[in-house]
């Protein structure tokens, strides 16, 4: 396949633009936004069917079953679960759905052999199906980072693997959570060694506990029986109202079944994360990873549509500010009870279990941007408000070394809290984009810190680029890469927002003859990181100062478009593919992303000058 010398100018590429345009707008739901669908959890479906059949095995017998069915149905041909069911398989999610298949998940025939085949899988690539053969080949995965090694081995041995799990003995296995360190007060957190990630909080609360309780004190056990009371206090308050802790069905199935572990599945926080769960599950029996990216969604899909200059075309006024006063209405007002974030940001959802981050927060602010129209003038004083804190939030949460990182500022170095160079650049784009429409509107007391942080940003962004030119994103991954990184990914979001010369050359030569790219040079491609690419290179195309380096980019834009065209059927058809990273490294999909994207790389392609194209 090869596009024509003028791919963006000819009749296939006005009906794809039209087409993908038309599907991104019939993806809105009932309330104006978009919600998108993340892909079913083999995962999260092994650890619900835990907790329900923990906390009450004949109540939720009818919800195990179905999800034990469901794993079975999906496993691989190779008898390992992966992350996502178009997702190779991996040790950690074979652990998990082995683990719940034997412990009552696998009553039917089918299920019972889809753990036995899970067995042989976790035999051949551990050594073993001994406790200490499976933690040791957890620790070559995750090291120091506790994160989601503990939660694994503490379900496998609640599931009664290795053993009958009344016996203390049997949790030797298990490491010892520190989870009397959620009695001090929040700001000490990052003085001390939490072992797990920010975000990890509840998981540390509960399965701390209940190792406790079924293990042992140990050296620090008054310590920690004094600070029980206290710490379940502390998860009971952070829990939130619907019982999703962040909307994560894995996060919430290792509290619930920690404190059943511990005989507490009549507790609040127990009796609330149920009532979560089972109002999470789909109708074939899964789970996903998360509830819903609905913020994420709609800021994407909003920023794809004005891409090329005219969002007003695609969306009618009273729309567009149905849109903004949805998105107004998620800015969280006070501080956040689970993580201490200061007012200002915004979360990934509308769902209560939704947390202030980095990337969602620049989403927004770019969107309300993207919003604002010429009757807007002069700007409300809710939106210049909203944005003027969005942009104060992200500028106070900036890290020493300039970086953005994702919920808390300096809490630690484990993955998913250091700084991460495509979320610093969504900040930057962020600012740039509002700075465009409402300089002279916004809160002048912010433009300082603003200008700090764009500054501290570029320092950070030029420190971190790899000597090929790409930059590597920490939210986003590829499984055909040697090291699950995605650099197309990072590098677009990057370049995109800087026109940073050489992460566009590094682009174009990431592509393919064909013009379709993947994770990174010679992987298979995809529309999202196809999509990306055309993206970021169709604004260097237009608006670089070096000519070479715009006719460069212009030529590979072309070709990225001749190949989503094709790939996309003319715009009707958008496979998604599993480049998300959730957290601890979990893979999934999301239907919005390959939409938004190819509308994104279309709508800015679509702006190129015949000159520029040439």
């Amino acid at each position: 396949m090869g596009p024509t010398p003028d791919i963006v100018g000819s009749d296939a590429f006005a009906r794809t633009r039209r087409a993908a345009a038309a599907a991104l707008l019939a993806r809105r739901g009932p309330g104006g936004h978009w919600t998108g669908r993340l892909s079913s959890s083999a995962l999260s479906t092994a650890t619900a069917i835990t907790a329900l059949g923990l906390v009450d095995a004949r109540a939720h017998a009818a919800r195990v079953r179905a999800g034990a069915e469901w794993l079975a149905a999906t496993q691989l041909a190779d008898g390992g679960f992966g992350d996502t069911p178009q997702s190779p398989a991996n040790l950690s999610t074979t652990l998990l759905c082995w683990s719940a298949l034997a412990a009552g998940g696998g009553a039917g025939t089918a299920a019972a052999r889809a753990g036995e085949r899970a067995a042989g899988w976790i035999r051949d690539r551990a050594g073993g199906l001994s406790a200490t053969a499976i933690a040791a080949a957890l620790d070559g995965i995750y090291g120091r980072d506790r994160t989601f090694s503990v939660p694994i081995l503490t379900h496998a041995t609640l599931c009664g693997v290795f053993g009958d799990p009344r016996v203390p003995a049997t949790w030797r296995i298990v490491p010892q959570l520190p989870f009397e360190l959620a009695a001090l007060p929040r700001g000490w957190f990052r003085l001390v060694d939490m072992q797990v990630v920010s975000y990890a909080l509840p998981a540390l609360i509960a399965i701390g506990q209940v190792r406790h309780a079924r293990g042992g004190g140990g050296p620090l056990g008054l310590v920690r029986r004094a600070a029980r009371a206290r710490t379940l206090r502390v998860l009971e308050a952070i829990q939130p109202a619907n019982g999703g802790f962040l909307e994560a069905t894995p996060l919430t199935s290792f509290v619930t079944m920690s404190l059943a572990g511990m005989g507490r599945g009549d507790h609040p926080v127990a009796r609330r994360g149920v009532s979560f769960l089972a109002g999470s599950m789909r109708a074939d029996g899964s789970w996903p990873i998360d509830t819903n990216l609905a913020t994420w969604a709609t800021t994407q899909s909003v920023k794809a549509l004005a891409a090329g200059g005219r969002l007003a075309d695609h969306l009618a006024a009273a729309d567009r500010e149905r849109i903004r006063g949805w998105l107004l209405g998620q800015q969280w007002r006070r501080e956040h009870p689970a993580t201490g974030a200061a007012p200002g940001g915004w979360a990934w959802t509308d769902l209560p279990g939704g947390v202030p981050d980095a990337d969602d927060t620049s989403g927004v602010v770019a969107a309300l941007a993207a919003l604002e129209t010429a009757e807007d003038r002069p700007l409300p004083v809710v939106l210049r408000s909203a944005a003027a804190d969005g942009l104060a939030w992200l500028a106070g949460l900036a890290n020493r070394d300039g970086g953005i990182p994702t919920f808390c500022r300096g809490w630690g170095r484990l993955p998913f809290d250091t700084s991460c160079p495509d979320i610093t650049a969504h900040a930057l784009e962020a600012a740039a984009a509002w700075e465009r429409v409402a300089a002279a509107d916004a809160a002048a007391a912010v433009w300082p810190a603003v200008a700090r942080m764009r500054a501290a940003g570029r320092r950070y962004l030029a420190a971190t680029q790899f000597d090929d030119g790409s930059w590597r994103p920490l939210w986003f991954g590829n499984q055909h890469h040697p090291e699950q990184a995605n650099p197309t990914y990072g590098t677009a979001r990057v370049v995109l927002a800087t026109l940073d010369a050489r992460g566009a050359d590094w682009l174009s030569a990431a592509m393919a003859a064909d013009g379709g790219v993947g994770g990174g040079p010679g992987l298979p491609p995809s529309v999202e990181e196809t999509a990306v690419t055309v993206e970021a290179l169709a604004r260097v195309a237009r608006e670089s100062p070096d000519t070479g380096l715009r006719h460069r980019a212009a030529a590979a834009a072309g070709r990225g478009v001749g190949w989503l065209v094709e790939r996309t059927a003319g715009g009707t058809r958008f496979d998604a593919a599993p480049i998300g990273l959730y957290f601890a490294k979990l893979w999934y999909d999301e239907e919005i992303y390959p939409l938004a994207f190819t509308v994104a790389a279309l709508e800015r392609a679509a702006r190129l000058t015949p000159a520029a194209r040439a």
